[in-house]
């Protein structure tokens, strides 16, 4: 994470930092800690809350400048909503609209007050680490590229620094800080995923081709995390012929990245699979894509990237489960080598595919890694994710992605997680129909099944090579990437699926391994 916020974690007799932050429950409800400052200051806080009409609704916030009674230059009194209602989510977004806020004041270091008016020790303690995370969260920048060379950067609306410049220290006060700080180190592990997966998705396609990933990939051996690396020979000796087709236009030569955490008490209890498209910059081949957003194809591995972000998240909080992670990793180019429309190709399965059009490729590379998968590891199920389709963006825009699913306990599973998290799925049909829309004249199966129901005939395709293992695809072409900015995100890259992924882990699959 480029200039990673510092959190510390400190009692409420903490000193306080030159910006401070306060919760406030709706019809104004305080805290302790917030009663005691209003007293202090004479009343100020209550009397400029009353005359903004600000009333405490969630993610609203009024200021104080100054008052001689409190050694913060700015106090922010923040709407936290009803606490009685909150849930793990709202509080995640409540951190990351306090930092927002804070950033915004021009200070590098801020206090955050986690108390809420009526609220335990424990509650208490979880608002804290919560709050935490969406600050570290909110706090992302990809700033790897931009060089003291550039221009002066004009200021926001208002004359206000543009949002996220300043803090590099947020201090939380709480009465248990040290419950809060152990609360915490889950959290930061699975932000740390998320933002291993935004820096990958956010990476220029000149400087992240399909070696330069894997080998990023090797980092995750940093928590524990086996990692092995399949190169173009091996993948020719297993008959990968489908990813190869895609990448064969190329001269940045595929990969597939194989990442195996064990931390269930039985080694050999069967791994759960999670697989990801990694196209690195997709062209179309030589069904080309129009010149207008062409540059958004370097995030087209956003699938993979969460693939990755989910291995680090689970190795780095030690979850007790068997997990697999395996990303197919190609650029889809033009060239004299490159794939035509009309070729058939072999994959891994043995099944014959009559390629209509090169830019449907995702498909093609995980048929094959799917296929490994089942056949390297017997997964107790698989998950896929994939920028696959424009077709989901107009069923479902910017809010949900795609669940397709062969099993109704797994769909169910991912559809909780995601009402936990905010990483909303929507389950979409599989049917007979459908997939008879695959079937070609001349091979096994045609990449295309025509201009309508384009998700999920590629759903379909997909599922031709699976073999029985419960299964869920999700097609995450529209939050993954330049997917609607929100409290904890306002990077181009999301991370999206990191925290659903991890929920579905922990809430189904922990509990039985350990």
């Amino acid at each position: 994470m480029s200039e990673r916020l510092e959190i510390v974690f400190a009692p409420l007799s903490h000193p306080l930092e030159p910006a401070m932050a306060v919760l406030a429950g709706e019809e104004m409800a305080l805290g302790a800690f917030a009663a005691g400052l209003d007293s202090r200051s004479g009343g100020a806080l209550m009397r400029a809350a009353a005359a903004a009409g600000f009333k405490g609704k969630a993610r609203n916030a009024i200021e104080l400048l100054g008052h001689s009674e409190l050694s913060p230059s700015r106090v922010l009194l923040v709407g936290a909503g009803r606490p009685s209602e909150a849930k793990d989510n709202d509080c995640i977004l409540l951190g990351g609209y306090v930092f927002g806020q804070l950033a915004l004041r021009k200070t590098v270091s801020a206090s955050v007050v986690a108390e809420l008016p009526g609220s335990d020790g424990p509650k208490n303690t979880d608002l804290a680490a919560d709050m935490a995370m969406g600050a570290l969260l909110r706090s992302y920048k990809f700033a790897k590229y931009l060089t003291n060379n550039r221009p002066e950067k004009p200021e926001g609306e208002n004359g206000e620094a543009a949002q996220g410049d300043g803090i590099q220290r947020l201090v939380i006060h709480t009465s248990d800080p040290d419950a809060a700080r152990a609360a915490f180190q889950q959290r930061e592990a699975i932000a740390g995923g998320i933002a291993m997966a935004r820096d990958l998705v956010n990476e220029p396609a000149n400087a992240l081709g399909p070696v330069e990933f894997a080998n990023r990939c090797l980092e995750l051996a940093q928590v524990g995390v086996q990692v092995e690396v399949l190169d173009l020979a091996a993948l020719k000796a297993l008959g990968m012929g489908a990813l190869i087709g895609v990448a064969q236009g190329s001269v940045r030569e595929p990969r597939v990245v194989v990442m195996q955490w064990n931390g269930a008490k039985s080694k050999r209890a069967k791994p759960l699979a999670f697989i990801g498209k990694g196209v690195t910059f997709d062209t179309g081949g030589y069904s080309i894509k129009p010149a207008a957003g062409m540059e958004d194809m370097k995030g087209d591995m956003a699938g993979a990237a969460c693939v990755v972000g989910l291995m680090h998240a689970l190795a780095a909080r030690k979850a007790p489960v068997n997990a697999v992670g395996l990303i197919g990793i190609v650029e889809n180019m033009v060239s004299g080598d490159a794939q035509r429309p009309g070729d058939i190709v072999t994959s891994m399965s043995g099944q014959t595919i009559e390629v209509l059009n090169t830019d449907a490729e995702g498909r093609l590379v995980l048929a094959d890694v799917i296929w490994y998968a089942q056949e390297r590891f017997k997964p107790k199920l698989l998950v896929d994710l994939a920028t696959l389709t424009g077709a989901i963006m107009v069923a479902l825009g910017k809010e949900h992605a795609g669940l397709f699913a062969t099993d109704d306990k797994l769909a169910a599973e991912l559809i909780a997680a995601g009402q936990a998290t905010g990483e909303r799925v929507w389950r979409m049909p599989l049917d007979r129909a459908y997939d008879k829309m695959l079937d070609s004249k001349n091979a096994d199966m045609k990449n295309i099944g025509g201009r309508l129901a384009g998700s999920i005939t590629a759903a379909h395709f997909i599922g031709r090579f699976v073999k029985g293992t419960p299964w869920a695809h999700l097609d995450v072409a529209g939050v993954a990437m330049d997917s609607t900015r929100n409290e904890i995100n306002q990077s181009w890259a999301s991370g999206w699926g990191i925290r659903l992924l991890d929920r579905m882990v922990a809430d189904n699959h922990e509990k039985n391994e350990k």
